[in-house]
Parts: C-alpha cells; sequence; structure tokens
C-alpha cells in the first residue's frame, strides 16, 4: 500500500459496515459481499478484508490506472478489482445481493500529489485531470473547445465560484491569443489574476480546479447514478456508507438518503399511521474525523461520512 496515503474516517467506515444487523448476526454458511466504490490505494479495502471471513467476497471500483496496478498486487482470493466507475455496479452484483457498501469520494492524495496528472494547483503539470487517462478529454482540451458560456457554467455550478464569469473570460481571452492554459500553472496563474479576494488559507484557483475536475471525470452524475444502483444491490439490513469532501457531494448524498427515509403522504388523506407504506431507508448517522485525525491528516478536515441501513423487509 502507498504510505503516501492516508485512508479517511477509515475505523469509522469498517466499523459502520461490518456493525449492520445482517454481518453482525450471520450464518458461518453465509457468503458475504461487500462492495467499496473507490480503491483509491487499498485502505479502506484491505480494512474491511481483515474484517471479513474466508468465504466472504469484495468487489472494489477504480477508474484510475494507477490504482488498479496497486489493486492486482493484492493476493487475495476474496477480492475482484473492477476497473470502472461505481455508478456501474449494478452490472457486477444482483439486486438485493451486497450486504454493505462504501463510497470514498473525491480523490487520492497520490492524485493530488502527482504533479503529471494535472489535480493540483500548486504542482506544475499538464492540465490533464482525468481520473482514467485511457479516455475522455483533458482538462486543457475541453477549454479550448467550450464556450464563454460553458466555461462559465462548469466553474460556477461545479466550484460554487462567484468570480466564474471573470475567470471564464480570462481563460477565453487567453484562448483568443493563442495562449490558452495547457499546464496547472498557467491556469493557477490566470485564476489569480482574475479572483483578487479569496477566504483565508485558500488559493485562488481551488474553486476552478474542483469544478473542472468534477466536470471533467463526471463525479457528481456518477455519485447519483451511484447512489441508486447502491439502494437496488443493497440486502435489507445491509449497510450504505459515503464519504465526501465537500459540499456539492455532501448535499446531494444527504438528500438522497433523506428522501429515501421518509413517506411522503398527501396532505390530508385519512391514512393511519400503522397503514403507512415503510420507507426503504433508515439513516444511522453522521460522522467527522476526530481532532486528532484531522491533525494527523489535513486532508481529512472537509469530509463527512454519512451512514444508512436498508430497512428489513423492504423492496427498493
Amino acid at each position: 500500500m502507498n504510505n503516501t496515503h492516508r485512508p479517511v474516517l477509515l475505523a469509522e467506515a469498517v466499523t459502520a459496515l461490518t456493525n449492520g444487523p445482517l454481518i453482525q448476526h450471520q450464518n458461518p454458511t453465509d457468503r458475504i459481499l461487500i462492495i467499496d466504490g473507490t480503491f483509491g490505494r487499498g485502505g479502506h479495502t484491505q480494512a474491511l478484508l481483515k474484517q471479513l471471513p474466508v468465504n466472504a467476497r469484495m468487489i472494489s471500483f477504480d477508474k484510475d490506472l494507477d490504482a488498479i496496478a496497486v489493486a492486482n498486487k493484492i493476493n487475495d482470493q476474496r477480492l475482484t478489482i473492477v476497473h470502472d466507475s461505481f455508478a456501474s455496479m449494478d452490472q457486477y452484483a444482483e439486486a438485493e445481493s451486497v450486504d454493505g457498501i462504501l463510497l470514498d469520494l473525491g480523490i487520492s492524495s497520490p492524485q493530488a500529489d502527482e504533479a503529471h496528472r494535472g489535480f493540483s494547483f500548486r504542482r506544475e503539470g499538464l492540465l490533464d485531470m482525468r481520473m482514467n487517462t485511457n479516455q475522455g478529454q483533458t482538462a486543457a482540451e475541453w477549454l479550448v473547445l467550450a464556450s464563454l458560456e460553458e466555461i462559465t457554467h462548469v466553474i460556477k455550478t461545479y466550484g460554487e465560484e462567484r468570480f466564474a464569469f471573470q475567470i471564464a473570460k480570462a481563460i477565453v481571452a487567453k484562448r483568443e491569443e493563442g495562449l490558452a492554459p495547457k499546464t496547472t500553472t498557467q491556469l493557477a496563474n490566470l485564476v489569480a489574476s482574475v479572483v483578487r479576494t479569496r477566504e483565508v488559507g485558500q488559493d485562488p484557483a481551488t474553486r476552478t480546479f474542483q469544478a473542472l475536475r468534477i466536470f471533467i471525470n463526471c463525479e457528481l452524475e456518477d455519485l447519483e447514478l451511484g447512489l441508486k444502483a447502491a439502494l437496488k444491490l443493497l440486502k435489507p439490513g445491509a449497510r450504505l456508507a459515503v464519504i465526501s469532501f465537500h459540499s456539492l457531494e455532501d448535499r446531494i448524498v444527504k438528500q438522497f438518503l433523506q428522501s429515501h427515509a421518509k413517506v411522503e403522504i398527501p396532505r390530508g388523506l385519512p391514512v393511519r399511521e400503522k397503514d403507512l407504506p415503510q420507507s426503504t431507508l433508515e439513516i444511522i448517522g453522521r460522522i467527522k474525523p476526530s481532532e486528532s485525525e484531522v491533525v494527523e491528516n489535513p486532508r481529512a478536515r472537509s469530509a463527512i461520512m454519512r451512514v444508512a441501513e436498508k430497512r428489513l423487509g423492504v423492496l427498493a
């Protein structure tokens, strides 16, 4: 395992999944199936495997070829590695066959730290930003082709950047001069020349880089599809844990869980409480990293894990 990567909320994620009623009250003959939506560098996957019996199975997904290369070195017959987004998990398991699902969103430390990946405004590298470098446009390629309106929309929507129009206008102006940003430093400097004010301790380019990364990798679309697939795959009594790192992700997760944890009854309808249909999910809790974890791993500071359990006797 890569020592530069520290999985966030490691113990809490393992506990959240393995403390569910299915795993806690398993029969010796039960064959447990767990899905880890993002292998990363294997921290959560390997910690979960240590807690699972010898007849368990685990499927770990990742779009990143570097992550897949690390995963393929693990010698454990219980583990299946899939080079794909967790959004497609329902193609690899049957409905109501999974005992627990973990989704760890965002990017890993190695992705951020390796300059050639183009994720970090602090490191000089080509403006790539693709998690799967085998497909899709790079961020630099998209910025050459996108309109002013499209660039503004992406930076405003996915970065929640109030200077989105000014940044997009500066990018298009440079492009018209034949100087479209091709590297992380070029883009970061361009953004800094436009964004004159920013929160204390935050680089002016933070929100723009976040926006482009999310857009290029279809992260929010994958999250929405992955949540729907997870609900279908979980057995009644199984648990879903989702670790998010910014407000856009967490908002989607929170609203999804809440929408399936309550039953909407039209106002004025004469329905007795005992006759109400049962909601699909029960929200177990919301967990943030401890102060000690944040001190040891500052990247954990914005993490939030939401946990829910599929209700017994409920069909998705």
